[in-house]
């Protein structure tokens, strides 16, 4: 198997709040990992999941469940710990081999914000693609343009629910894959 073929895209959502306000004493977690494979050569989309993750510094309030679907109730059926999901991602897609990509700079931000917390290794490879900024580029925009306004752009509509980390990260990876051809 080639992994330089392949690229995974991901899409995180976080616990969150009205305003941005964080309350004290809370931070951002990660509570979703949505992740699939981009396979740059026959073009397919593959291995889409969505990985639950229990929030270690923060709790999810009514907004942030509004937002993103995602109750306190799901976390406690399906949620691992951040550190279980990074092995998951390295194990089922053997993530350290390949690039990764994401639509904007939160999701590889926030990736090594918790795992310097947590102090562990990063779960991916070492090149990272900005979708958005890709977007830009190739459609010579002069600003970035959010998720849905850059499928609008493609005349392509939104394929599932929009945050939604599987969702969000297959979307990207559907217009990643538009602007690779």
């Amino acid at each position: 198997m080639k992994t330089t073929n392949e690229i995974l895209v991901i899409d995180l959502e976080a616990t969150c709040w009205e305003n941005d306000r964080i309350p004290v004493g809370q931070k951002v977690d990660i509570i979703e990992i949505g992740i699939c494979k981009l396979n740059l050569s026959s073009k397919t989309i593959s291995q889409k999941q969505s990985i639950y993750v229990i929030p270690e510094r923060s709790e999810i309030n009514d907004f942030c469940t509004k937002l993103t679907g995602i109750t306190p109730e799901l976390i406690e059926e399906k949620g691992i710990y951040f550190e279980e999901a990074c092995g998951k991602i390295r194990e089922e897609y053997h993530a350290e081999r390949l690039s990764w990509a994401g639509y904007g700079n939160f999701d590889r931000e926030q990736v090594f914000e918790q795992c310097d917390w947590l102090g562990i290794e990063i779960p991916f490879g070492g090149n990272y693609l900005n979708v958005m900024e890709e977007f830009r580029d190739h459609f010579r925009l002069h600003k970035l343009i959010g998720l849905k306004r850059a499928l609008n752009h493609l005349r392509m509509d939104f394929e599932g629910n929009h945050h939604s980390g599987a969702d969000d990260a297959y979307n990207a990876a559907r217009i990643l894959r538009k602007i690779l051809e």
